[in-house]
């Protein structure tokens, strides 16, 4: 499959001049279609900067980032809330769940803001939630739910779209440890599904579960190591 994103040389600047802090540092990475991804740093290294500019949430001080081959740079507002909303299918630590809604209507919101149809909607969320497992549990609210159903709300809520990029940030990190395999089973399957999984992680045990391990440390790729052993770093390109 081709090449999905690809970072070419981009950096990341706050505070430019005299105090300035780099985030990213001329880093150069591709993802292609399809693989399974852990972007894997501590506090500080740099991954949730790249993971914001991935998921067109920010933008690169320096350097291009190209989505199916578009140069985001060049995208307006408009196109890049498009992209957001149909590209990419976001997970995060937080869950971020609206407390009043049941997990049926905090599935089908996002679809309500994209203009989808009310029965094509419903179909939808349904399918995404059932994904999940939790075809029995859609007229519970959050509170009625443990945090890894809530999680596999939030997932269902990303994948109900069927967006071809899923971009999980720390997805386990509120969770017990049961609850984290039964999540890495799901994105497990979504990766088996045809999904491009981009997990953004500080646990080794996590990042293991993927394909691909891409290490960043201090705004600068140290490691990117395939499934195989093949391994690459920027001091031997």
């Amino acid at each position: 499959m081709g090449a999905l994103v690809s970072i070419r040389d981009v950096s990341k600047i706050y505070h430019p001049g005299e105090n300035e802090v780099r985030a990213l540092d001329h880093v150069t990475v591709t993802i292609d279609e399809g693989e399974y991804v852990a972007i894997i740093g501590q506090s500080g290294s740099g991954k949730s900067t790249l993971m914001n500019i991935l998921g067109c949430l920010d933008v690169p001080t320096e350097g291009e980032y190209y989505l199916h081959g578009n140069n985001v740079g060049e995208l307006g507002d408009d196109e890049l809330s498009d992209i957001r909303n149909q590209e990419i299918g976001f997970i995060f630590q937080g869950f971020n769940l609206i407390a009043n809604l049941t997990a049926f209507e905090n599935v089908e919101l996002p679809l309500i803001y994209r203009g989808v149809g009310k029965g094509k909607r419903r179909q939808l969320a349904e399918t995404a939630l059932e994904k999940v497992g939790l075809g029995n549990r859609m007229d519970h609210r959050p509170a009625e739910m443990s945090g890894g159903q809530q999680q596999r709300v939030a997932i269902a809520r990303a994948i109900a779209q069927a967006p071809p990029i899923i971009l999980a940030d720390e997805p386990t990190g509120n969770l017990d440890s049961h609850s984290t395999w039964e999540i890495m089973d799901i994105l497990e399957a979504l990766h088996q599904d045809g999904r491009t999984v981009i997990v953004i992680t500080h646990n080794n045990e996590i990042a293991a579960r993927a394909k691909r391990i891409i290490q960043i440390k201090d705004g600068h790729i140290e490691s990117d190591s395939f499934e195989k052993g093949e391994q690459t770093s920027e001091s031997e390109e």
